[in-house]
């Protein structure tokens, strides 16, 4: 049983909404809040416990987005906060930055044995975007190239090596000049891939096995294998995303099990936090490792202030032994299979959702512009606007009207993200889908959806 949060005293609990807000306001980033009202989303939570979210009004929330797939094991869950409590109440070390971390190697031999392949060592990190950006580093310098192979559509962090590997200028505009030497393919395009890798000037192709913000896409059954042969043949390093795929989101450990396909880097962060302490990990076979440490004057060649530090280990085994406890694979696969059965079964009668993706329980629901004319001018103008527009009222309403937290794809705004904690039940998949037809329905007549969508435009003007 988890005790209930310590009294706090001063005036943290005595501000209102409005406080909160203005503080944000002028302290953080005035236009989130401006962009959160403006989608009739800006609430104040109190508490958040495993799917459900509560607000300080009394409305209880769906969470169907899982923080972007940060919160596998649901937000808070009882054995991770165990954990927590227990490491700050033990005292031991935490970030000596002089020591040999007790539970760093024992959280990355489990990493490696579950990923499978040749992984051998892993580099522990803060985020998805810092194991990116080491993944560019390792993989320069084991292969002494410089090139860098991404996909169209691919979502890889907001730090400017990342960036340097994501094609929308959207990310990249007023930043300056990213990173030389990389170079863009459509996903799922093997003709392309060989064509690129036989130059032999990429030191590694970067993949999402499951593609994220490009659109929950997932790759047909060879093309992972294709892409292992190609970069053994060519001397890449082939390297897997799997910031939000890892630990069993699509049902396996790893997205790129359902291929049968081992990498020589897999970058891992989100669920590996618990939603709770920040952490990723970057895992790669033994003579990449050697390549970046290979002595003990390299021995500190590339590290991270929170690299390895007490809480984030701690967090990371009880992370795996509660997704062990909770056969979360299986179930994973199992609710996932209803979630979109269901999906296909409730949305079978609009012609505007063009198709229902994913596996496991990272999955997505692709729009296109309707048939009946009236409902087509309306989509089309609407997208003229904005391409986010439709969808963004599609969340809006999902969220005002149903109570379900989700969102459209970052690089693929007709794309709805459905990706609720591991832990749903199947009443909470009932609810969720049931609310996505009424507000799809909704969609399809000339009714307030579009009225909302006209005033959504309006307030935006100057967005």
């Amino acid at each position: 049983m988890v005790s209930a949060a310590p009294e706090v005293h001063g005036s943290f609990e005595n501000q209102t909404t409005a406080s909160f807000e203005e503080q944000y306001v002028s302290g953080v980033n005035p236009h989130w809040v401006r962009l959160l009202k403006l989608m009739q989303m800006n609430v104040q939570y109190e508490r958040c416990s495993g799917a459900e979210l509560f607000t300080t009004t009394g409305t209880k929330i769906l969470d169907c987005l899982s923080g972007y797939c940060v919160h596998n094991l649901g937000h808070n869950h009882p054995a991770i906060i165990e954990a927590i409590k227990d490491e700050l109440d033990r005292m031991g070390p935490a970030m000596l930055q002089s020591h040999v971390p007790e539970r760093a190697g024992e959280l990355a031999t489990r990493l490696c044995r579950l990923a499978g392949g040749d992984l051998k060592k892993a580099f522990f990190c803060s985020s998805g975007s810092e194991g990116v950006e080491s993944a560019i580093k390792f993989s320069r310098v084991f292969t002494g190239r410089t090139g860098m192979l991404y996909t169209q559509g691919a979502f890889h962090g907001l730090t400017c090596g990342a960036l340097s590997l994501m094609g929308d200028p959207f990310w990249k505009k007023g930043f300056g000049p990213m990173l030389s030497d990389t170079e863009e393919i459509s996903f799922g395009d093997e003709a392309a891939l060989a064509e690129k890798l036989k130059t032999k000037k990429f030191a590694a192709f970067i993949v999402e096995p499951m593609q994220g913000e490009g659109g929950i896409r997932v790759p047909s059954d060879s093309y992972l294998k294709r892409a292992r042969e190609l970069c053994s043949r060519y001397g890449t390093l082939l390297v897997f995303d799997e910031v939000q795929t890892g630990f069993y989101r699509t049902g396996k450990f790893l997205a790129a099990h359902h291929f049968g396909v081992n990498a020589d880097i897999v970058i891992l962060a989100k669920a590996l936090s618990g939603g709770l302490i920040p952490s990723g990990a970057v895992l790669m076979t033994d003579k990449i490792n050697h390549a970046v440490y290979g002595s003990l004057k390299k021995s500190l060649i590339h590290t991270s202030t929170y690299s390895e530090n007490g809480l984030a280990m701690r967090v990371g085994l009880a992370v795996l032994d509660t997704l062990e406890k909770e056969n979360a694979g299986p179930r994973t696969e199992e609710m996932g299979n209803y979630l979109r059965a269901q999906l296909r079964e409730q949305l079978a009668d609009f012609d505007m959702v063009d198709e229902i993706r994913g596996a496991g329980l990272f999955s997505g629901v692709a729009f296109k512009a309707p048939r009946k004319l009236t409902l087509r001018a309306s989509y089309e103008a609407f997208m003229a606007i904005h391409p986010a527009m439709f969808g963004q009222v599609l969340v809006m309403r999902l969220f005002n009207d149903y109570g379900i937290l989700t969102q459209i794809c970052g690089n693929n705004f007709t794309v709805l993200k459905v990706a609720p904690p591991l832990i749903v039940t199947r009443a909470q998949i009932d609810k969720c889908v049931a609310a996505i037809r009424s507000v799809v329905e909704m969609a399809n007549t000339p009714s307030a959806f579009w009225s909302d969508a006209l005033g959504l435009a309006r307030r935006a003007v100057n967005i």
